[in-house]
């Protein structure tokens, strides 16, 4: 192993977002720690993808609402290169449900969602934090979401976790500094099969179409372009702490009226 390579450890990077700021990360001379809960024929593409790249990877089963797995991912990570210099808080939870169904969410749901959104999310920080300050550096990313911002989401549950993720982000910035900087960033839609899976495939694409019109920037980002933002924060970053950036192609902006031919609202994303 090269002693010049970081060593980052991305939850939930399988797939979609965590999986692409993973090769991103491991083209940039880190080696990495590859987590899923399910999916792991994904997990071991993605390995090999960032090996390919000239990275070291760890593949560590696991579900980050078990405190107990975020110490056990955080000690194999630093067992096996005695140093942990990023990680990004990606792994999410949620559960597709029309906002006007109060019916369609449970105490039960709330809690699970918020256990590896939030509850997850801290855990891992907690399980990192001793040895990037020992080592006097380094930086974490959560990646939450607009909707704990706009409260437009998957659905209600979700959005509050993110909202909650959101504050945590800023509190931990208070005491993990001046070793460690964390920052999140809030997407809006992304292109991932995590979107997808809670629409039919008509559906998701006439919502890509729509969203897109709707917005500024007049695109809903792939998974490639949100881990760029992700990577940057831990890379670039260097004086920021306890931000939450949107990166949302410009939907907190507002949003541009549909076209009369598109039948379609934002805010039916959870139907």
């Amino acid at each position: 192993m090269s002693p010049s390579r970081k060593v980052a450890l991305i939850t939930g990077s399988a797939t979609g977002v965590g999986a692409a700021v993973a090769l991103i990360l491991a083209e940039r001379d880190c080696n990495v720690v590859i987590n899923y809960t399910r999916s792991e024929a994904e997990a071991w593409e993605t390995a090999q993808k960032c090996e390919a790249k000239g990275a070291e990877v760890l593949i560590f089963q696991g579900d980050v609402a078990e405190e107990s797995t975020c110490q056990a991912m955080a000690k194999a990570a630093f067992d096996k290169w005695s140093r942990i210099d990023y990680l990004v808080n990606n792994a999410a939870k949620t559960k597709f449900n029309p906002y006007e169904n109060l019916d369609g969410l449970s105490g039960e749901d709330f809690l699970a969602i918020y256990k590896v959104n939030v509850v997850g999310a801290y855990q891992m920080v907690r399980a990192v934090a001793p040895y990037m300050k020992k080592q006097g550096r380094g930086a974490i990313v959560n990646n939450s979401s607009i909707g704990g911002i706009t409260g437009i989401a998957s659905s209600m549950a979700y959005a509050a976790s993110k909202a909650a993720l959101n504050m945590l982000t800023q509190s931990l910035s208070l005491v993990l500094g001046p070793e460690i900087r964390i920052n999140a960033i809030a997407p809006g839609a992304i292109q991932t099969r995590w979107l997808q899976g809670g629409m039919t495939p008509e559906q998701y694409q006439a919502f890509l179409t729509n969203a897109a019109a709707m917005v500024p920037l007049q695109v809903v980002p792939t998974a490639e372009q949100i881990a760029e933002t992700l990577a940057w924060f831990l890379e670039g970053a260097t004086v920021v702490t306890g931000e939450v950036l949107m990166v949302d192609a410009g939907l907190h902006c507002g949003r541009l009226p549909p076209s009369s031919s598109a039948k379609f609202t934002w805010d039916n994303i959870t139907k």
